[in-house]
């Protein structure tokens, strides 16, 4: 068996089981969101890493696959000319690799471009139906439902409707907005299409499977902490509480919904006890820390 099999293997177990395990019990999770954003986004990034190299290794002699690992680790991927260049098994690892990150590319591409035609068909309604007010700075629509929603992307815009102007105070509205916007303006939308393309690519694989409700949860509580910095946490939870009947299109993000109880109990109580930071790096460091001597022995060998 080629040794260098251990690298993609250790990896993929890490970012597709264990890392995620981990993340979704962990407190720290919700208490520092963007971090464990970021964990989940490096988990799918390893991830499809790992599924792309073992094809390679699978197929490559040992030395070669040595070759391939040493590259990897120290990021130097081939050159177009090396690429060129290649003959036989490699060439055919080479393939074998592209085709392996493709799977999860396209899902994604596919996914972006679905939920962008969905968003411009909507904002196509809106230029019929809602008016534009330059004091929000967002349209709004009659429907005596309240409700404030975003659609970001390139028709990026904020919706609220007229019975949420008429039933939040201007505080409240003031904090449902900037929630909205920091939907926009952190791009929420991409980590949402690529959640969505790994359920569709690994139905089955935890990474996906708790990924496709976690993420979508923690980039709610970041744009609320992101519209903490402009407005009261009184301000901002009472808003969610009157939004939280709010509908709002697929493809869009809306301030209520069914996390709002959630989000207000966590807008409103004090964190515990330990830096949330400083227990999410500890959680990082122990998973590199236990890849560390695998990748370490297999590189080191040929």
């Amino acid at each position: 068996m080629n040794h260098h099999l251990l690298v993609p293997i250790g990896l993929a177990l890490l970012s597709g089981f264990a890392v995620p395990w981990l993340v979704v019990r962990a407190r720290w999770a919700q208490q520092a969101p963007r971090l464990a954003l970021a964990v989940w986004a490096a988990c799918g990034a390893f991830f499809a890493a790992a599924a792309a190299l073992l094809p390679a290794q699978l197929v490559l002699p040992a030395e070669s696959s040595h070759r391939l690992g040493e590259a990897l680790f120290a990021f130097q991927p081939p050159t177009l000319e090396q690429v060129l260049h290649l003959e036989g098994r490699e060439r055919f690892a080479f393939t074998l690799s592209l085709a392996a990150l493709s799977l999860p590319v396209a899902a994604f591409a596919r996914r972006l471009a679905r939920a962008r035609r969905m968003r411009v068909r909507h904002a196509g309604v809106l230029r019929l139906v809602g008016r534009y007010d330059p004091a929000l700075r967002a349209t709004v629509l009659d429907d005596e439902r309240p409700a404030v929603y975003c659609l970001p992307g390139s028709s990026r815009r904020v919706v609220v409707s007229s019975g949420a102007v008429h039933t939040l105070t201007p505080a409240q509205l003031a904090a449902a907005l900037a929630h909205e916007r920091a939907h926009i303006t952190g791009r929420h939308h991409l980590l949402v299409a690529a959640t969505e393309a790994f359920a569709v690519v690994f139905p089955h694989l935890p990474l996906a499977r708790h990924g496709a409700t976690a993420v979508p949860l923690l980039l709610e509580m970041a744009a609320d902490d992101r519209a903490l910095r402009r407005c009261t946490r009184d301000a901002l939870a009472t808003a969610l509480y009157a939004l939280a009947s709010g509908r709002a299109p697929r493809s869009a993000f809306a301030a209520g919904g069914p996390s709002a109880a959630l989000r207000m109990r966590r807008i409103l109580t004090p964190h515990s006890a330990g830096h949330p930071v400083l227990l999410g790096l500890l959680t990082i460091a122990s998973a590199a820390l236990a890849m560390a001597p695998l990748v370490i022995a297999c590189c080191s060998f040929p």
